[in-house]
């Protein structure tokens, strides 16, 4: 079919009023009480489908990379919702803390915190020299910041975590899946 071009112009494309507001976070509600229910609403069906992902799969550990941040954290936080739900040890919830070149004593000394408070079954890697032999490997410049430096360390988190669940007999929990 052709595309069919239709003319037109704007004598004004100004904006001054409008006739009602407009929330700039229309999923968030602004009631503190109302806010709180849809965030549990929400980690419940986080917690709830994990659970069943792993009832059908008939595992009953996870594996999940902890940074200290915000992502990680809410994946760390439905793993223990589903652990609940399931009735199993949150020693069970493996975490791994993978320091590299960027890692903050801030989100260090969060990521550990968590995972101890948690009590789940918690270890530390440092990729640091994997990432070193892997520039040397490809013949790339480490002082060299750009995409290749950048992503060096993202391959070499997921490639240990992917590992660790292999051996383990877990579940990689991603900050994506949920």
């Amino acid at each position: 079919n052709p595309v069919r071009e239709i003319q037109f112009s704007f004598s004004n494309i100004t904006i001054e009023n409008f006739d009602r507001a407009i929330d700039k976070h229309p999923f968030v509600p602004a009631d503190n009480n109302r806010r709180r229910e849809r965030c549990e609403e929400i980690l419940n069906i986080q917690g709830s489908a994990l659970a069943k992902r792993m009832e059908h799969t008939r595992i009953n550990k996870v594996v999940i990379g902890i940074s200290g941040g915000l992502d990680s954290t809410l994946a760390l936080i439905a793993a223990v919702k589903a652990f609940d739900i399931l009735k199993l040890p949150k020693s069970n919830i493996l975490t791994i803390t993978m320091p590299g070149f960027g890692t903050t004593d801030r989100t260090y000394t969060n990521a550990v915190n968590l995972c101890k408070e948690l009590g789940t079954t918690f270890r530390e890697i440092n990729i640091v020299k994997a990432c070193l032999q892997h520039f040397k490997d490809i013949g790339h410049e480490a002082a060299l910041h750009d995409v290749t430096y950048e992503n060096v360390q993202a391959r070499e988190r997921t490639q240990i975590l992917m590992d660790i669940a292999n051996k383990e007999g877990a579940l990689l929990i991603g900050t994506g899946d949920l």
